[in-house]
Protein backbone atom coordinates (compact mmCIF):
# COMPACT_ATOMS: atom_id res chain seq x y z
CA UNK A 1 0.00 0.00 0.00
CA UNK A 2 1.42 3.43 -0.94
CA UNK A 3 2.06 6.34 1.49
CA UNK A 4 -0.70 8.39 -0.12
CA UNK A 5 -3.26 5.69 0.54
CA UNK A 6 -2.03 5.21 4.14
CA UNK A 7 -2.09 8.98 4.77
CA UNK A 8 -5.64 9.34 3.50
CA UNK A 9 -6.76 6.37 5.58
CA UNK A 10 -5.28 7.93 8.75
CA UNK A 11 -7.03 11.25 8.07
CA UNK A 12 -10.20 9.49 6.93
CA UNK A 13 -10.08 11.34 3.59
CA UNK A 14 -12.19 9.52 0.98
CA UNK A 15 -10.17 7.98 -1.83
CA UNK A 16 -11.41 8.45 -5.36
CA UNK A 17 -11.75 5.02 -7.04
CA UNK A 18 -9.95 6.21 -10.17
CA UNK A 19 -7.05 7.45 -8.05
CA UNK A 20 -6.89 4.14 -6.21
CA UNK A 21 -6.83 2.16 -9.46
CA UNK A 22 -4.12 4.46 -10.84
CA UNK A 23 -2.00 4.04 -7.72
CA UNK A 24 -2.40 0.25 -7.82
CA UNK A 25 -1.45 0.21 -11.49
CA UNK A 26 1.67 2.33 -10.88
CA UNK A 27 2.71 0.11 -7.96
CA UNK A 28 2.22 -3.03 -10.10
CA UNK A 29 4.21 -1.47 -12.97
CA UNK A 30 7.15 -0.77 -10.69
CA UNK A 31 7.15 -4.29 -9.27
CA UNK A 32 6.90 -5.98 -12.67
CA UNK A 33 9.16 -3.64 -14.68
CA UNK A 34 11.21 -5.49 -17.28
CA UNK A 35 14.94 -6.03 -16.99
CA UNK A 36 16.50 -4.40 -20.04
CA UNK A 37 20.08 -5.13 -21.12
CA UNK A 38 21.84 -3.68 -24.18
CA UNK A 39 25.08 -5.13 -25.54
CA UNK A 40 26.90 -2.99 -28.10
CA UNK A 41 29.68 -3.35 -30.67
CA UNK A 42 30.36 -7.06 -30.47
CA UNK A 43 30.74 -9.45 -33.41
CA UNK A 44 27.51 -11.45 -33.31
CA UNK A 45 27.64 -14.97 -34.72
CA UNK A 46 23.91 -15.40 -35.21
CA UNK A 47 24.13 -19.20 -35.51
CA UNK A 48 22.32 -19.56 -38.85
CA UNK A 49 25.30 -18.51 -40.98
CA UNK A 50 24.99 -14.75 -40.53
CA UNK A 51 27.61 -12.57 -38.83
CA UNK A 52 27.05 -8.95 -37.72
CA UNK A 53 30.40 -7.33 -36.95
CA UNK A 54 29.18 -4.32 -34.95
CA UNK A 55 26.05 -5.67 -33.38
CA UNK A 56 23.54 -4.30 -30.92
CA UNK A 57 21.73 -6.98 -28.93
CA UNK A 58 18.75 -6.01 -26.80
CA UNK A 59 17.53 -8.29 -24.02
CA UNK A 60 14.22 -7.80 -22.23
CA UNK A 61 13.67 -10.14 -19.29
CA UNK A 62 14.55 -13.65 -20.52
CA UNK A 63 14.19 -13.01 -24.26
CA UNK A 64 16.23 -11.41 -27.03
CA UNK A 65 14.35 -8.31 -28.16
CA UNK A 66 16.45 -7.55 -31.23
CA UNK A 67 19.81 -8.09 -32.92
CA UNK A 68 20.77 -5.18 -35.19
CA UNK A 69 23.73 -3.43 -36.72
CA UNK A 70 24.80 -0.91 -34.07
CA UNK A 71 26.29 1.45 -36.68
CA UNK A 72 22.90 2.10 -38.28
CA UNK A 73 20.92 2.59 -35.07
CA UNK A 74 20.68 5.08 -32.23
CA UNK A 75 19.77 4.00 -28.72
CA UNK A 76 18.38 6.04 -25.85
CA UNK A 77 20.54 5.11 -22.82
CA UNK A 78 17.73 6.03 -20.42
CA UNK A 79 15.62 3.12 -21.70
CA UNK A 80 18.15 0.47 -20.65
CA UNK A 81 18.98 -0.78 -17.15
CA UNK A 82 22.39 -2.10 -18.20
CA UNK A 83 24.53 -1.16 -21.23
CA UNK A 84 27.62 -3.27 -21.93
CA UNK A 85 30.26 -2.22 -24.45
CA UNK A 86 31.78 -5.38 -25.95
CA UNK A 87 34.50 -3.60 -27.97
CA UNK A 88 34.78 -6.17 -30.74
CA UNK A 89 34.40 -9.31 -28.62
CA UNK A 90 32.48 -12.25 -30.10
CA UNK A 91 28.91 -13.18 -29.16
CA UNK A 92 27.64 -16.74 -29.68
CA UNK A 93 24.39 -18.60 -29.02
CA UNK A 94 24.61 -21.28 -26.32
CA UNK A 95 26.63 -24.33 -27.30
CA UNK A 96 24.64 -27.52 -26.72
CA UNK A 97 26.11 -30.86 -25.68
CA UNK A 98 23.97 -33.74 -26.95
CA UNK A 99 23.95 -37.29 -25.58
CA UNK A 100 26.01 -36.65 -22.46
CA UNK A 101 26.27 -38.01 -18.91
CA UNK A 102 27.29 -34.55 -17.68
CA UNK A 103 25.47 -33.95 -14.40
CA UNK A 104 24.82 -37.69 -13.99
CA UNK A 105 28.37 -38.57 -13.00
CA UNK A 106 31.15 -36.77 -11.18
CA UNK A 107 34.13 -39.14 -10.90
CA UNK A 108 34.12 -42.17 -13.18
CA UNK A 109 36.24 -44.20 -10.77
CA UNK A 110 33.82 -43.66 -7.85
CA UNK A 111 30.68 -45.81 -8.20
CA UNK A 112 28.63 -43.62 -5.86
CA UNK A 113 28.95 -40.66 -8.23
CA UNK A 114 27.78 -42.57 -11.34
CA UNK A 115 24.02 -42.24 -11.70
CA UNK A 116 23.45 -42.97 -15.37
CA UNK A 117 23.15 -46.77 -15.64
CA UNK A 118 20.15 -48.38 -13.96
CA UNK A 119 19.35 -52.04 -13.29
CA UNK A 120 17.60 -53.87 -16.14
CA UNK A 121 17.70 -53.74 -19.93
CA UNK A 122 14.28 -52.26 -20.82
CA UNK A 123 14.12 -48.95 -18.96
CA UNK A 124 12.19 -46.34 -20.97
CA UNK A 125 10.61 -45.14 -17.71
CA UNK A 126 13.95 -44.27 -16.05
CA UNK A 127 14.31 -40.47 -16.22
CA UNK A 128 17.64 -38.66 -16.28
CA UNK A 129 16.00 -35.36 -15.30
CA UNK A 130 15.59 -36.12 -11.60
CA UNK A 131 19.15 -37.45 -11.29
CA UNK A 132 20.77 -34.31 -12.73
CA UNK A 133 23.22 -32.75 -10.26
CA UNK A 134 23.30 -28.97 -10.67
CA UNK A 135 26.08 -28.72 -8.05
CA UNK A 136 28.52 -30.74 -10.15
CA UNK A 137 32.01 -29.21 -10.19
CA UNK A 138 32.43 -30.51 -13.72
CA UNK A 139 29.42 -28.53 -14.95
CA UNK A 140 31.01 -25.18 -14.07
CA UNK A 141 34.22 -26.00 -15.99
CA UNK A 142 32.14 -26.84 -19.06
CA UNK A 143 29.95 -23.75 -18.78
CA UNK A 144 32.94 -21.40 -18.84
CA UNK A 145 33.84 -22.66 -22.34
CA UNK A 146 30.42 -21.70 -23.68
CA UNK A 147 28.52 -24.99 -23.29
CA UNK A 148 25.31 -23.80 -21.60
CA UNK A 149 22.84 -26.61 -22.39
CA UNK A 150 23.26 -30.37 -22.04
CA UNK A 151 21.16 -33.39 -22.92
CA UNK A 152 21.46 -35.53 -19.79
CA UNK A 153 21.41 -39.08 -21.13
CA UNK A 154 21.33 -42.47 -19.35
CA UNK A 155 23.36 -45.48 -20.47
CA UNK A 156 23.10 -49.28 -20.51
CA UNK A 157 20.68 -52.03 -21.58
CA UNK A 158 18.61 -52.11 -24.74
CA UNK A 159 16.63 -49.03 -23.72
CA UNK A 160 18.71 -46.94 -21.32
CA UNK A 161 15.97 -44.57 -20.28
CA UNK A 162 14.67 -41.10 -21.08
CA UNK A 163 16.98 -38.12 -21.52
CA UNK A 164 16.30 -34.52 -20.47
CA UNK A 165 17.47 -31.16 -21.78
CA UNK A 166 18.97 -29.09 -18.99
CA UNK A 167 20.54 -25.65 -18.74
CA UNK A 168 23.78 -25.51 -16.78
CA UNK A 169 22.92 -22.77 -14.30
CA UNK A 170 19.88 -24.00 -12.38
CA UNK A 171 19.45 -23.91 -8.60
CA UNK A 172 18.01 -27.42 -8.71
CA UNK A 173 16.99 -29.96 -11.34
CA UNK A 174 13.50 -28.47 -11.66
CA UNK A 175 14.94 -25.02 -12.24
CA UNK A 176 17.49 -26.35 -14.78
CA UNK A 177 14.95 -28.28 -16.86
CA UNK A 178 14.28 -27.13 -20.42
CA UNK A 179 12.55 -30.33 -21.58
CA UNK A 180 11.85 -32.96 -18.92
CA UNK A 181 11.57 -36.05 -21.14
CA UNK A 182 12.70 -35.35 -24.68
CA UNK A 183 13.19 -38.95 -25.87
CA UNK A 184 14.16 -42.53 -25.10
CA UNK A 185 17.55 -44.03 -25.96
CA UNK A 186 17.67 -47.38 -27.75
CA UNK A 187 20.99 -49.19 -28.13
CA UNK A 188 20.94 -51.09 -31.40
CA UNK A 189 22.69 -54.52 -31.20
CA UNK A 190 26.20 -54.83 -32.66
CA UNK A 191 27.31 -58.37 -31.81
CA UNK A 192 27.74 -60.45 -35.00
CA UNK A 193 26.98 -63.71 -33.20
CA UNK A 194 23.65 -62.66 -31.69
CA UNK A 195 22.70 -59.72 -33.91
CA UNK A 196 19.53 -61.21 -35.43
CA UNK A 197 18.34 -62.59 -32.10
CA UNK A 198 18.78 -59.25 -30.32
CA UNK A 199 17.15 -57.36 -33.19
CA UNK A 200 14.11 -59.65 -32.93
CA UNK A 201 13.87 -58.90 -29.20
CA UNK A 202 13.77 -55.17 -29.96
CA UNK A 203 11.08 -55.70 -32.59
CA UNK A 204 8.98 -57.76 -30.14
CA UNK A 205 9.25 -55.10 -27.45
CA UNK A 206 8.21 -52.32 -29.82
CA UNK A 207 5.34 -54.38 -31.21
CA UNK A 208 4.10 -54.79 -27.67
CA UNK A 209 4.61 -51.06 -26.99
CA UNK A 210 2.77 -50.03 -30.16
CA UNK A 211 -0.16 -52.31 -29.33
CA UNK A 212 -0.27 -50.76 -25.84
CA UNK A 213 -0.22 -47.24 -27.32
CA UNK A 214 -3.18 -48.06 -29.58
CA UNK A 215 -5.37 -49.72 -26.97
CA UNK A 216 -8.73 -48.19 -26.08
CA UNK A 217 -9.42 -49.75 -22.69
CA UNK A 218 -8.43 -48.29 -19.33
CA UNK A 219 -6.54 -51.19 -17.78
CA UNK A 220 -3.90 -50.56 -15.07
CA UNK A 221 -0.94 -48.73 -16.57
CA UNK A 222 2.48 -50.21 -17.28
CA UNK A 223 5.17 -47.63 -16.50
CA UNK A 224 7.50 -48.87 -19.23
CA UNK A 225 4.79 -48.84 -21.87
CA UNK A 226 3.51 -45.43 -20.76
CA UNK A 227 7.01 -43.98 -21.12
CA UNK A 228 7.41 -45.26 -24.68
CA UNK A 229 3.86 -44.48 -25.75
CA UNK A 230 4.69 -40.86 -26.55
CA UNK A 231 7.26 -41.98 -29.14
CA UNK A 232 4.46 -43.06 -31.46
CA UNK A 233 2.43 -39.84 -31.27
CA UNK A 234 5.34 -37.46 -31.79
CA UNK A 235 5.73 -36.18 -28.24
CA UNK A 236 9.08 -37.93 -27.75
CA UNK A 237 12.03 -38.73 -29.94
CA UNK A 238 13.66 -42.14 -30.28
CA UNK A 239 17.45 -41.85 -30.18
CA UNK A 240 18.86 -45.02 -31.71
CA UNK A 241 22.55 -45.62 -31.02
CA UNK A 242 24.08 -47.23 -34.11
CA UNK A 243 27.44 -46.98 -35.90
CA UNK A 244 27.92 -49.45 -38.76
CA UNK A 245 26.38 -49.50 -42.23
CA UNK A 246 24.31 -52.62 -41.46
CA UNK A 247 23.00 -51.12 -38.23
CA UNK A 248 22.02 -47.85 -39.90
CA UNK A 249 20.20 -49.59 -42.75
CA UNK A 250 18.27 -51.70 -40.22
CA UNK A 251 17.48 -48.63 -38.12
CA UNK A 252 15.95 -46.88 -41.14
CA UNK A 253 13.72 -49.90 -41.80
CA UNK A 254 12.84 -50.16 -38.10
CA UNK A 255 11.81 -46.49 -37.90
CA UNK A 256 9.66 -46.87 -41.00
CA UNK A 257 7.94 -50.06 -39.80
CA UNK A 258 6.92 -48.57 -36.46
CA UNK A 259 6.12 -45.14 -37.92
CA UNK A 260 8.32 -43.35 -35.42
CA UNK A 261 7.64 -39.62 -35.65
CA UNK A 262 11.12 -38.40 -34.71
CA UNK A 263 13.86 -41.04 -34.97
CA UNK A 264 17.47 -39.89 -34.50
CA UNK A 265 20.65 -41.91 -35.12
CA UNK A 266 23.33 -41.43 -32.46
CA UNK A 267 26.86 -42.29 -33.57
CA UNK A 268 26.50 -42.87 -37.31
CA UNK A 269 30.18 -43.40 -38.12
CA UNK A 270 29.33 -44.99 -41.49
CA UNK A 271 26.27 -42.86 -42.24
CA UNK A 272 28.07 -41.08 -45.09
CA UNK A 273 28.06 -44.37 -47.06
CA UNK A 274 24.28 -44.23 -47.53
CA UNK A 275 23.72 -40.47 -47.64
CA UNK A 276 20.87 -40.45 -50.21
CA UNK A 277 18.94 -43.15 -48.30
CA UNK A 278 19.38 -41.25 -45.03
CA UNK A 279 18.36 -37.97 -46.62
CA UNK A 280 15.18 -39.56 -48.01
CA UNK A 281 14.36 -41.01 -44.59
CA UNK A 282 14.84 -37.54 -42.98
CA UNK A 283 16.61 -39.12 -40.01
CA UNK A 284 19.19 -36.75 -38.49
CA UNK A 285 22.55 -37.85 -37.08
CA UNK A 286 24.22 -37.08 -33.76
CA UNK A 287 27.74 -37.75 -34.96
CA UNK A 288 30.15 -39.39 -32.50
CA UNK A 289 33.29 -37.79 -31.06
CA UNK A 290 35.45 -36.69 -33.99
CA UNK A 291 38.61 -36.51 -31.86
CA UNK A 292 39.00 -40.26 -32.16
CA UNK A 293 40.75 -42.96 -34.18
CA UNK A 294 39.44 -44.23 -37.54
CA UNK A 295 36.93 -47.07 -37.34
CA UNK A 296 38.72 -49.40 -39.77
CA UNK A 297 42.34 -50.19 -40.57
CA UNK A 298 42.04 -49.04 -44.18
CA UNK A 299 40.32 -45.74 -43.31
CA UNK A 300 42.16 -42.47 -43.80
CA UNK A 301 43.87 -41.31 -40.62
CA UNK A 302 41.79 -38.11 -40.68
CA UNK A 303 38.53 -39.90 -41.48
CA UNK A 304 36.75 -38.87 -38.23
CA UNK A 305 37.68 -35.22 -38.82
CA UNK A 306 36.13 -35.07 -42.28
CA UNK A 307 32.89 -36.92 -41.49
CA UNK A 308 30.97 -33.67 -40.83
CA UNK A 309 31.86 -32.27 -44.26
CA UNK A 310 30.85 -35.56 -45.92
CA UNK A 311 27.41 -35.43 -44.27
CA UNK A 312 27.06 -31.71 -45.01
CA UNK A 313 27.78 -32.30 -48.71
CA UNK A 314 24.99 -34.92 -48.84
CA UNK A 315 22.42 -32.62 -47.26
CA UNK A 316 22.01 -34.62 -44.03
CA UNK A 317 21.04 -32.78 -40.85
CA UNK A 318 23.64 -33.63 -38.21
CA UNK A 319 25.29 -32.35 -35.07
CA UNK A 320 28.34 -33.25 -33.01
CA UNK A 321 28.29 -35.02 -29.66
CA UNK A 322 30.95 -36.19 -27.27
CA UNK A 323 30.19 -39.76 -26.15
CA UNK A 324 33.29 -41.67 -25.05
CA UNK A 325 35.80 -41.90 -22.22
CA UNK A 326 35.50 -39.18 -19.57
CA UNK A 327 32.75 -37.52 -21.57
CA UNK A 328 31.54 -35.07 -18.88
CA UNK A 329 35.05 -33.65 -18.42
CA UNK A 330 35.77 -33.67 -22.15
CA UNK A 331 32.62 -31.67 -22.86
CA UNK A 332 34.72 -28.54 -22.34
CA UNK A 333 36.45 -29.50 -25.63
CA UNK A 334 33.20 -29.54 -27.61
CA UNK A 335 33.84 -26.13 -29.24
CA UNK A 336 37.31 -27.27 -30.26
CA UNK A 337 35.95 -30.43 -31.84
CA UNK A 338 33.73 -28.18 -33.94
CA UNK A 339 36.78 -26.05 -34.65
CA UNK A 340 38.61 -29.10 -36.02
CA UNK A 341 35.93 -29.52 -38.71
CA UNK A 342 36.95 -26.13 -40.11
CA UNK A 343 40.22 -27.66 -41.28
CA UNK A 344 38.36 -30.44 -43.08
CA UNK A 345 35.68 -28.76 -45.12
CA UNK A 346 33.29 -26.69 -42.96
CA UNK A 347 33.24 -22.92 -42.63
CA UNK A 348 33.37 -21.33 -39.18
CA UNK A 349 29.63 -20.62 -39.15
CA UNK A 350 28.80 -24.15 -40.38
CA UNK A 351 31.03 -25.57 -37.63
CA UNK A 352 29.21 -23.43 -35.06
CA UNK A 353 25.85 -24.81 -36.21
CA UNK A 354 27.00 -28.39 -35.50
CA UNK A 355 27.01 -27.58 -31.76
CA UNK A 356 24.22 -25.00 -31.58
CA UNK A 357 21.38 -24.62 -34.09
CA UNK A 358 21.62 -28.15 -35.55
CA UNK A 359 21.47 -29.72 -32.09
CA UNK A 360 18.46 -27.61 -31.16
CA UNK A 361 16.68 -28.63 -34.37
CA UNK A 362 17.35 -32.32 -33.74
CA UNK A 363 16.17 -32.29 -30.11
CA UNK A 364 13.26 -29.94 -30.82
CA UNK A 365 14.11 -26.73 -28.94
CA UNK A 366 15.07 -24.52 -31.91
CA UNK A 367 12.05 -22.25 -31.33
CA UNK A 368 13.73 -20.97 -28.16
CA UNK A 369 17.44 -21.72 -28.56
CA UNK A 370 20.14 -22.15 -31.20
CA UNK A 371 20.48 -18.66 -32.69
CA UNK A 372 20.76 -15.04 -31.64
CA UNK A 373 17.32 -14.10 -32.94
CA UNK A 374 14.52 -11.87 -31.71
CA UNK A 375 12.01 -13.75 -29.59
CA UNK A 376 14.38 -16.53 -28.55
CA UNK A 377 15.65 -17.10 -25.03
CA UNK A 378 18.54 -14.84 -24.04
CA UNK A 379 20.96 -17.73 -23.59
CA UNK A 380 24.34 -16.83 -25.06
CA UNK A 381 27.93 -15.98 -24.17
CA UNK A 382 30.66 -13.51 -25.06
CA UNK A 383 34.25 -14.51 -25.79
CA UNK A 384 37.33 -12.31 -26.24
CA UNK A 385 38.08 -14.11 -29.50
CA UNK A 386 36.66 -16.87 -31.74
CA UNK A 387 35.12 -19.49 -29.43
CA UNK A 388 36.00 -22.49 -31.62
CA UNK A 389 39.72 -21.81 -31.20
CA UNK A 390 41.37 -23.02 -27.99
CA UNK A 391 43.66 -20.00 -27.57
CA UNK A 392 40.95 -17.40 -28.06
CA UNK A 393 38.00 -19.06 -26.29
CA UNK A 394 38.05 -16.77 -23.25
CA UNK A 395 34.50 -16.29 -21.99
CA UNK A 396 33.85 -12.90 -20.40
CA UNK A 397 30.04 -12.90 -20.09
CA UNK A 398 27.33 -15.56 -19.84
CA UNK A 399 23.57 -15.08 -19.95
CA UNK A 400 21.22 -18.02 -19.39
CA UNK A 401 17.55 -17.18 -19.88
CA UNK A 402 18.38 -13.51 -19.39
CA UNK A 403 20.26 -14.00 -16.11
CA UNK A 404 23.94 -13.28 -15.67
CA UNK A 405 26.05 -16.27 -14.71
CA UNK A 406 29.57 -16.42 -13.30
CA UNK A 407 32.39 -16.83 -15.80
CA UNK A 408 34.74 -18.33 -13.22
CA UNK A 409 35.25 -21.93 -12.10
CA UNK A 410 37.20 -23.67 -9.37
CA UNK A 411 40.06 -24.59 -11.71
CA UNK A 412 40.64 -20.95 -12.58
CA UNK A 413 40.46 -20.06 -8.90
CA UNK A 414 43.09 -22.67 -8.06
CA UNK A 415 45.28 -21.41 -10.92
CA UNK A 416 45.08 -17.87 -9.59
CA UNK A 417 45.69 -19.02 -6.02
CA UNK A 418 48.93 -20.85 -6.79
CA UNK A 419 50.07 -18.25 -9.27
CA UNK A 420 49.87 -15.68 -6.47
CA UNK A 421 51.62 -18.09 -4.09
CA UNK A 422 54.67 -18.58 -6.32
CA UNK A 423 54.93 -14.87 -7.00
CA UNK A 424 55.67 -14.26 -3.33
Amino acid sequence: MTRLVKKRMRKKIPINMKQLLLLCFLSWSIITSAQRILLLNGTAHIGDGQVIESAAIGVVNDRIDFVKNALTQTFDPTKWDTIIQLKGQHVYPALVSANNTLGLTEIDAVRATRDFNDVGVWNPHVRAQIAFNVESRVVETVRTNGVLISQATPRGGYISGTSALMNLAGWNWEDATIVANDGIHLNWPYSKESYQKEKQEIYRFFEMAKAYAERKDQQPNDLRMEAIKACFNGQKRVYIHAESLQQIVDVIEFAKKFELAFPVIVGGTEAYLIGPKLKDSKIPIMLGRIHSLPQHEDDLTYQPYRLPSLLKAQGILFCLQNEGDMQPMNTRNLPFQAGTTMAYGLTEEEALQTISLNVCKIVGIDQDYGTLSAGKKATFFVSKGPALEMKTNQVTLILIDGKFCTTSNFQQELYQKYQDKYKQ
